[in-house]
């Protein structure tokens, strides 16, 4: 196998004897980096060490990701303008917080066989916001509900 010490000292191939007794003498772990390539590779270094520092800098990376909310309106054919400009009004504070947007029109009894108000419905929704949002997901049939996402777009003011 060949060895790299804990100072990244390239110590050339050495039996695996060799490499414990070098990481016994330092007080450290042989820990095998590279078991695919020809010969293996193994590196001196102290393990627990190494695991909470990966650990630290995964929780790091998690803190910097932006986590994207996704909120949901929902509707009836039936909805009246009035009422459907309320949930147009928190899909636009919405979109502007930076937040998707799901709008959600569920269909009971016979309404399911005119799905083209459902679809014309939030073709108007997505014309009022695509001044803050774009169209993600297009229309479409979800069992008894369609369903379109709202982005937020990129343009900022």
């Amino acid at each position: 196998m060949r060895l790299i010490t804990d100072t990244n000292e390239n110590i050339g191939v050495v039996s695996v004897r060799e490499a414990l007794r070098i990481a016994e003498e330092r007080g450290l772990d042989l820990v095998e980096v590279a078991p695919n390539s020809e010969p293996p590779v193994c590196r001196i270094m102290d393990f627990g060490k190494f695991m909470y520092e990966r650990a630290k800098k995964e929780r790091e990376a998690r803190k910097a990701q932006k986590q994207i909310e996704v909120k949901e309106i929902r509707l009836r054919p039936k909805t009246t303008d009035h009422h459907r400009s309320f949930k147009v009004r928190d899909a636009r504070r919405w979109l502007e917080e930076g937040m998707k947007v799901k709008v959600r029109i569920r269909f009971r009894g016979r309404e399911i066989t005119y799905p083209e108000i459902a679809r014309d419905l939030l073709v108007d929704i997505a014309k009022e916001l695509s001044d803050v949002g774009v169209v993600e997901q297009t229309p479409n049939m979800e069992g008894r509900t369609m369903l379109m996402i709202l982005a937020p777009s990129n343009q900022k003011k």
